[in-house]
């Protein structure tokens, strides 16, 4: 079972002290309502965030104590509607990616979770609006609202199509069950776009650390060339396989710096050629299905306002 998602604040927002901040025991060092920013933040919402003034001092403020600036003007209740709401009692969808759901963990690896959540309709149509995503870096867990969620499906992002077909399923609800059902409306040609590109940029990147530092970060090349065999075999096969098993032993070699550089590089650039002539080949289609997610996407919201209305009879 995960854990509490919390909203936290990022290092850099702006925020509103909601109490004075002390000198001494009487003193005010800043009033209430005073503008700091940021410097560090706690990896969750029971310990305290680092506050920096403008005349240089510092505080440390728990959540309660401040507001994000933007919100404090004009829409300040949009934090505490947040908390009322307990939006991680919404996840429609849970499921684990990266290394365990590719077959390469370690006894260092992460458990990744992703998923999906849908908030209650009243909220998704009032004044302060939704957060696109809830985070919790402290358990690896991340969860996007379900029409950001289908958006990024749609791009072919690819942490957002494995959510899809990775075997590793920890909740889904029975709109979650519809969505996994239909998943083959995501698979289109713009995988070869996406993929090619960010593995050429992430490359470019590797190689610019070799030769500035004489770094490598092997466990990321290894989920890149993971990334272009994947890839391949979509467009071959019309089929998304999360399991990296028939290359399991070379991928991990990889990650422990085993293999040279070159050899790296070579495999990915044979790879490349692959992917162009599946490409040339491939028998999805051009564009994923948008009409049918987006009918997906309303049938889901019409579903979400049905419960938030009979939970409403429900405790009248």
């Amino acid at each position: 079972m995960a854990s509490k998602i919390h909203l936290l604040i990022p290092v850099g927002t702006q925020i509103v002290t909601r109490v004075d901040t002390k000198r001494g025991v009487e003193v005010p060092q800043h009033p209430r309502g005073s503008v700091g920013v940021i410097v560090a933040a706690p990896v969750d919402d029971s310990h305290r965030y680092r506050v920096r003034f403008p005349d240089g001092t510092e505080a440390m403020l728990n959540r309660r104590e401040m507001s994000i600036r933007k919100h404090h003007q004009g829409f300040d209740r949009a934090e505490s509607l947040l908390d009322d709401f307990n939006l991680d009692e919404h996840i429609i969808y849970r499921c684990i990616i990266g290394s365990r759901a590719y077959g390469l963990e370690d006894e260092e690896s992460d458990t990744d979770r992703r998923g999906i959540y849908l908030p209650p309709a009243e909220m998704h149509w009032s004044l302060y609006g939704i957060p696109e995503q809830l985070e919790s870096k402290e358990t690896e867990e991340c969860y996007w609202e379900l029409q950001k969620f289908l958006t990024l499906a749609l791009k072919a992002n690819p942490n957002v199509l494995e959510c899809l077909y990775t075997p590793l399923v920890e909740k889904a609800t029975p709109l979650a069950r519809e969505l996994l059902e239909m998943r083959d409306c995501f698979l289109s040609q713009l995988i070869y776009q996406t993929y090619n590109g960010y593995v050429m940029s992430q490359f470019k990147k590797l190689e610019q650390d070799q030769r500035g530092r004489g770094e490598i970060k092997w466990k990321h090349a290894m989920h890149l060339i993971r990334l272009l065999l994947a890839g391949c075999e979509v467009l071959k096969t019309g089929a998304l396989s999360v399991s990296a098993d028939a290359h399991r032993e070379r991928l991990r070699a990889i990650k422990r710096g085993e293999i040279d550089w070159d050899d790296v590089n070579a495999w990915r650039l044979a790879l490349h050629q692959e992917f162009d002539d599946a490409f040339a080949s491939t028998k999805l289609p051009e564009r994923p299905d948008y009409e049918r997610v987006n009918a997906f996407l309303i049938h889901a919201r019409r579903e979400q306002v049905r419960d938030d209305k009979t939970g409403r009879e429900n405790d009248a």
